[in-house]
């Protein structure tokens, strides 16, 4: 794809790596209706990429707020792409979630994301070449200990990316699915990243992911997983788990005394 004219409708734009991923497109030459909920940010960007960043401050969970980027995309005549990348994570053991946790991670990192992209689909498909692209994690493909419900959403997120790659393959639309290890986001909890200090679990800058992701979409890969040695891991794991398994098991008390830590009342 050439990225110097295409057009993309991006979520989760207000920060971490949905932040970063507007700046690289911009940088090179692209244009980006950014979406989310966070107003001020969202028009900071504007200001820092003007004439090539439209804002569309809308609530994904809702019909309503999806029905107005699907609007703003038809206003601005065609677009090239979907990039979701709005989501949220919840470090924690999952018997100190409550209802309302649980319902939150989901909502937006699973519900709200396929409601978008199906919404979004029949414009994409008036292009001779589309692409949707979704920020899964490596936690996608190695379930880990404090993020039990993010990594359902991601697991969740990573199958149906390659289920709807394969119904899409005899037509314009190109799927990408895009994992990245740890990052220095807002999103992680202080707790998680004194942890993964203490476990010497590197964490990319979002720079680099979105240079990585941006990269991508010229390339065109099916998926993309980030980061070394997370890369090695993720084939550990589906080929001998129960290896991951026991390393994971001798870094459980470490995991377990972080993951209180970010659950205030929840028993030592």
């Amino acid at each position: 794809m050439d990225l110097a004219t295409s057009r993309w409708v991006l979520t989760g734009a207000s920060g971490g790596i949905g932040h970063a991923l507007v700046a690289e497109l911009c940088r090179r030459g692209a244009r980006v209706l950014v979406v989310g909920r966070q107003s001020e940010a969202l028009f900071t960007l504007a200001e820092h990429h003007p004439q090539r960043v439209r804002v569309v401050v809308a609530d994904l969970h809702t019909p309503h707020g999806r029905q107005a980027v699907v609007d703003a995309a038809r206003e601005i005549g065609h677009f090239d792409g979907l990039i979701n990348a709005a989501g949220v994570n919840h470090f924690g053991l999952f018997d100190g979630m409550d209802d309302a946790a649980i319902e939150r991670v989901v909502s937006l990192n699973l519900t709200a994301t396929l409601q978008l992209t199906r919404a979004l689909l029949p414009l994409l498909r008036e292009r001779p070449r589309a692409m949707v692209v979704f920020l899964g994690s490596i936690f996608g493909s190695i379930g880990y200990p404090g993020q039990a419900v993010y990594s359902a959403t991601k697991f969740a997120l990573r199958g149906f990316a390659e289920a709807l790659r394969r119904e899409l393959a005899d037509g314009p639309v190109r799927v990408l699915y895009a994992a990245p290890r740890s990052t220095r986001t807002s999103m992680n909890a202080d707790a998680m990243v004194q942890m993964n200090r203490q476990l010497q679990v590197a964490m990319d800058a979002p720079e680099s992911v979105a240079r990585q992701i941006v990269d991508a979409l010229r390339d065109e890969p099916k998926e993309i997983y980030l980061g070394s040695p997370e890369k090695f891991f993720v084939r550990l794991n589906g080929l001998l788990p129960r290896l991951v398994d026991r390393a994971l098991r001798k870094q459980l008390p470490i995991i377990q005394r972080f993951a209180r830590e970010a659950q205030p009342g929840t028993a030592p």
